[in-house]
């Protein structure tokens, strides 16, 4: 019976197939039926496709660099050897993401996704832990920063900080689907994905177009002709406040480098999307590479921040977190891929 049963599909299946074939390519609506004269052109009014921009972020051309350190090892770690790797143009925030940016995230959350994910996971999963100005400095006055620093107004355009590394991709995931939301209710095609940039990508974007330079406003100091500070760090030994601030900074309160990328190095570290490996360089291909291990839970990040030295400024020092961690001193800012050719006019 059960073979019986094979031959009646194979007849069915090869009865469809002959029926299709003997009626002519005008029974699929093809060969001349739709106006095409049996050539091959394509499927018809088709929209065209302009990659715009979207707000806050600045195109990155792509490019070919040297990644890795730019000065010595001075770590001794020899986790970070120069390997030339090219760069697919992308586009990515001008600062990172803010307090208020990330409310609105938040917010967006609270009203529309309780009844998905419930109030203890957007509470305990995404809301930024303030507790992390108390707990991450033993013998530290922060209550003042646990208290103000996410909800006040006072630091609305400051660096939202306190975030791990999924709650970071989860912002990057609503961030999508609400852009894109609104492109399919107007009919437009959908943008691609907000994401984390990977770790090349991020120390690409960092040098801004230099090449082998220590930090992203090139070499090799870290004070300008006039005596500035040119970062948000620790620039001495208990000297957090020869920049200007003691804490976080506002975003973009010092100059941007040649892409248009502010605090690129300083203010907050920042999560990239790679697991961290020691040994990655050389395991990593040389064209867009990112190391993924799901098993890894350290992720790297990068730039330093404010309570760090000169060195974890560098474009080519690689660092981690655990990415459940939340700190007082990281932060994020996303990327997205362009698609089609870099060529900079089709940037609008």
């Amino acid at each position: 019976m059960e073979n019986i049963i094979r031959v009646r599909k194979s007849w069915c299946f090869l009865l469809v197939v002959l029926t299709v074939f003997s009626g002519g390519c005008g029974l699929l609506g093809l060969g001349g039926g739709g106006g095409d004269r049996g050539e091959l052109v394509g499927v018809p009014n088709r929209e065209g496709w302009v990659m715009t921009v979207p707000y806050g972020m600045v195109p990155i051309p792509a490019g070919t660099f040297h990644m890795g350190q730019a000065d010595e090892d001075a770590a001794h770690s020899q986790i970070n050897f120069n390997k030339q790797v090219t760069i697919g143009s992308f586009f990515m925030d001008d600062t990172e993401i803010t307090n208020n940016e990330y409310r609105q995230f938040m917010n967006a959350m609270i009203e529309d996704s309780l009844s998905v994910l419930g109030e203890d996971f957007v509470m305990g999963q995404l809301y930024p832990d303030t507790t992390v100005w108390v707990k991450d400095f033993v013998h530290h006055m922060g209550d003042p920063m646990m208290d103000y620093y996410y909800w006040h107004p006072a630091f609305d355009n400051y660096p939202v900080t306190g975030v791990d590394w999924e709650a970071a991709k989860y912002f990057c995931d609503w961030r999508t689907s609400y852009l894109n939301d609104y492109r399919q209710s107007i009919g437009d095609f959908p943008m691609p994905n907000f994401r984390l940039p990977s770790e090349a990508e991020w120390e690409y974007a960092a040098r801004g177009g230099r090449d082998m330079a220590k930090y992203p406003w090139g070499n090799p100091y870290i004070r300008n002709s006039k005596g500035c500070m040119l970062a948000n760090f620790k620039p001495g030994r208990g000297n957090y406040y020869d920049d200007g601030y003691a804490y976080t900074a506002e975003v973009s309160s010092y100059f941007s480098n040649d892409y248009g990328l502010f605090d690129m190095a300083g203010n907050v570290s920042e999560w990239c999307e790679d697991a961290f490996n020691p040994a990655s360089v050389p395991l990593v291909w040389d064209l867009n590479p990112t190391y993924f291990d799901d098993d890894e839970p350290r992720k790297v990040i990068r730039g330093g921040s404010w309570k760090d030295i000169a060195f974890f400024l560098e474009t080519g020092t690689r660092t981690f977190e655990y990415k459940d961690s939340t700190r007082a001193y990281i932060g994020f800012r996303c990327a997205l891929t362009h698609l089609g050719r870099s060529s900079g006019a089709e940037f609008q």
